[in-house]
């Protein structure tokens, strides 16, 4: 990224003097940091090898991939899966989506939603690797699936490991919202004494374009990122990320105003501000110099092809504030 000299010395400086630096209004929402090379990226999941190196993944073909050794200039390689698995095809799919990487028990694992556009038809898959490469992931099939009778669709990923070791998988888009299952660490799949589908946050009134949920711990509490209104449109996308906080890993979550994101709550973290479009598809990642939060943007200077977007998270106010 360009400027991260300047960032990581952002966060050693006292808290009063960063809440004066911190957007105010939509427009004054900060640009993405400089990222250069192989940046046209959708729903982007990044981790960050022992070694030091970045993977990303995304959606497209069988697992789309980016790699950077100084999250600045990053280059494309092959795809996650070389051969694309065969039960893909029953869910209509002929590429995956929205994956989501971490790294647990000495091996890398990524959750993924095969589906086709506006249906809720749709599976999540799991793979495993011991590298976290292009080409050396093992399908591991199915996690969880929705049909066009189902109140939900499962696509969108998302693993969280509490601080007790427990699993829980976040998931959703449109339908009734965003849903939490809790997962066997030992297969990373549905846990079999725990079959519930919590609500986690959903639209019930206008719109029920919510989706691309992320949850992670920071102060005690467990906060929840998604992606409202509409993505995938280029320049005409209203993609924006919003997040609310719980106590519980399965909520109730609310906002900053105290709405509960089950009842069309959302604290706006990122929204269009300048050639900025749409940014949504996101995630959280803790590198060595804070949380950043990585994302796709439909670039309005580049007829809305869609870019990464990477900044840092400030947490001091007690919300996410992105600079």
């Amino acid at each position: 990224m360009a400027r991260t000299s300047r960032r990581a010395a952002l966060l050693t400086l006292p808290a009063a003097f960063l809440l004066a630096l911190m957007p105010t209004a939509a427009s004054a929402y900060p640009n993405p940091g400089r990222v250069t090379g192989s940046t046209v990226v959708h729903d982007p999941t990044m981790i960050r090898t022992s070694g030091g190196r970045y993977l990303v993944y995304g959606t497209g073909g069988g697992i789309s991939y980016r790699t950077s050794t100084d999250r600045i200039a990053f280059s494309a390689g092959g795809d996650a899966f070389a051969a694309k698995p065969g039960w893909w095809s029953s869910y209509g799919a002929t590429e995956a989506w929205a994956p989501d990487i971490s790294y647990r028990g000495g091996k890398y694992l990524l959750y993924y939603a095969v589906s086709t556009f506006g249906s809720n038809k749709s599976a999540i898959g799991l793979a495993t690797s011991a590298t976290g490469l292009p080409g050396s992931w093992t399908d591991q099939g199915t996690v969880y699936t929705s049909a066009t009778s189902s109140d939900y669709n499962a696509i969108d990923p998302n693993l969280f490991v509490n601080d007790d070791g427990k699993w829980w998988l976040s998931f959703g888009s449109w339908w009734t919202g965003l849903k939490m299952i809790q997962l066997d660490p030992g297969t990373g799949k549905q846990l079999a004494g725990n079959t519930t589908r919590y609500s986690i946050a959903s639209r019930p009134t206008g719109t029920k374009a919510v989706e691309a949920p992320f949850v992670v711990k920071r102060g005690g509490y467990y906060y929840l990122f998604a992606s409202y209104d509409t993505c995938c449109a280029g320049t005409s996308s209203t993609y924006k990320v919003k997040v609310g906080r719980a106590s519980s890993v399965t909520g109730p979550y609310y906002d900053k105003n105290g709405v509960a994101l089950t009842n069309n709550g959302g604290t706006p973290v990122l929204e269009s501000h300048g050639s900025v479009i749409g940014p949504g598809g996101q995630s959280i990642m803790a590198d060595s110099d804070g949380d950043l939060i990585v994302y796709h943007y439909y670039d309005g200077n580049d007829n809305g092809t869609p870019k990464l977007g990477i900044n840092l998270l400030n947490w001091s106010s007690g919300w996410p504030v992105a600079y």
